[in-house]
């Protein structure tokens, strides 16, 4: 399957989800990496009319996740996230982020994803880390 036919079924399959309600796209598959855009409005935004850090954390998990189920490639194991850590460095309060995980650490069992938080300048936003666990399916 090509990676634009991925693509249309994972952001298909984000209809009624925190995905959507966040309007996270997925836009981009590599060779070893993913990416995701995430607009920053009113509706991500914490009281301070900045993006909130809540909605980056969804964002890293949400990319960072997709990213460990999809180069398994073991229909067989599900993906759970067990540690997430963001660093926020700078401020945004409109346009969009974009959420590119790469990966530090792919074990059978445990996988780890740097995930670069940018602006459309490519300005660090936020600096996330996430861990999965790859399970067999119940």
């Amino acid at each position: 399957m090509k990676h634009s036919e991925i693509l249309e079924k994972v952001n298909e399959a984000s209809a009624n989800t925190l995905m959507e309600t966040l309007e996270i796209v997925f836009t981009e598959i590599g060779d070893d990496y993913v990416v995701c855009k995430m607009p920053v409005t009113p509706k991500v935004h914490q009281p301070a009319g900045i993006l909130h850090g809540g909605a980056t954390a969804a964002l890293v998990e949400t990319v960072g996740s997709f990213a460990s189920k999809y180069f398994i490639k073991n229909k067989d194991l599900s993906v759970r996230g067990i540690e997430i850590t963001t660093n926020h460095v700078k401020s945004i309060s409109e346009g969009f982020v974009y959420a590119k995980a790469t990966n530090i650490h792919f074990g059978r069992t445990m996988q780890i994803w740097e995930v670069r938080i940018t602006d459309k300048d490519e300005n660090l936003i936020s600096l996330g880390k996430l861990t999965t666990l790859a399970i067999k399916k119940k």
